[in-house]
């Protein structure tokens, strides 16, 4: 169970990480990127990928 929870939160933290990283980095200066366009949707879709990771180990 604790595996599980902390594979989960690993997921979220390291994803949202990474979101926002890709906003740092690659970003969008034209508002035509909706997955990054902003710092919260690139942490909201860094997250859902990082889910997305822990549920599929």
């Amino acid at each position: 169970m604790k595996a599980t929870a902390l594979r989960l939160v690993l997921g979220l933290v390291i994803g949202g990480a990474l979101g926002y990283g890709w906003h740092r980095l690659v970003g969008c200066t034209t508002g035509t990127c909706p997955l990054t366009a902003t710092p919260l949707r690139g942490i909201s879709y860094g997250a859902v990928m990082g889910l997305v990771w822990a549920f599929s180990r």
